[in-house]
């Protein structure tokens, strides 16, 4: 899908929810992002490259909120340009499952585009994670129907425009967006899981004791130190360190083995330790 469209979203998971955005478009997807991760101009121009923009809120510091003049208007250049831009329309991230209020920026986005008769079109997306903090989880992705200028009554320039466009995402994203107690195990069990054969479990039950043997030590080591320091970007600073150090591990692995039984076995295992976290993943799907 290309642009100028907004992908409107709840924020449930900090920034794992853009790095999933960013791989189910072919087109590249640009995400706004919270202000205080651009510290730095190294870090600002990584951040960049990835096709991030910085939002700044008042908890930020006053002084930041200039700068969100910049990035609103480099969200427009984006649009006349025919790009995408991934919004969250919440404001802030928390790990639960249910929609709260809107914050205004997406309509404003919107609203300015459609003053500069810019052809933007906005998708509500309802993103819904199984669980926040386990490995393996069940990801549902629910697209509502595009908005467009014509859906709005208003007077684009006017505060009751604002008022008309977050009624109107607020309603969509309300049927996208599953509304669960984090207590309610019974209804989390009905959304996320489902039953999986006997036989099916029966092939799968040992390569993912395999896979679980296998990775216990880096997962659980990462786990120990970031479980009391990560709130609410807990499966964001996870996914982001094993990126990183999940191919050292297997090459330290890979090289232990060389030394210890020789060269075939230690090359197999370079297949063998994805494969058997991939059926420890798909075993936990039940």
């Amino acid at each position: 899908m290309r642009g100028p469209l907004i992908i409107a979203a709840n924020h449930p998971n900090s920034f794992l929810d853009a790095i999933i955005m960013a791989t189910l478009f072919r087109h590249p997807v640009h995400s706004l992002a919270r202000g205080d991760a651009f510290a730095g101009k190294k870090i600002t121009k990584i951040l960049t490259t990835l096709n991030m923009l910085p939002v700044y809120r008042i908890s930020e510091g006053a002084e930041n909120l200039e700068h969100n003049y910049s990035t609103f208007e480099a969200c427009q250049n984006l649009f006349k340009k025919g790009e995408i831009v991934l919004i969250f329309s919440e404001g802030q991230c928390i790990n639960e499952w249910h929609l709260r209020p809107l914050k205004k920026g997406t309509a404003r986005l919107a609203l300015t585009a459609w003053q500069q008769n810019i052809p933007l079109s906005i998708l509500p997306l309802g993103i819904n994670y199984s669980s926040f903090r386990k490995f393996g989880k069940i990801l549902h992705l629910n697209f509502g129907n595009i908005i467009t200028k014509k859906d709005i009554r208003a007077d684009l320039s006017s505060s009751v425009a604002v008022i008309e466009f977050n009624k109107h995402l607020q309603q969509q994203l309300k049927n996208l967006v599953f509304e669960i107690d984090k207590n309610d195990h019974e209804k989390l069990q009905k959304y996320f899981y489902f039953d999986q054969s006997f036989l099916k479990k029966s092939l799968l039950f040992l390569p993912a004791m395999l896979g679980y043997i296998f990775h216990f030590p880096l997962y659980y080591t990462i786990h120990f130190i970031i479980k009391d320091k990560a709130v609410d970007h807990y499966d964001s600073i996870m996914t982001g360190l094993l990126f990183f150090i999940y191919p050292l591990y297997v090459l330290a692995l890979t090289m232990l083995i060389f030394f210890v039984t020789g060269y075939i076995i230690s090359l197999l295992l370079i297949l063998l330790l994805p494969a058997t976290a991939l059926c420890l993943l798909h075993f936990k799907r039940t």
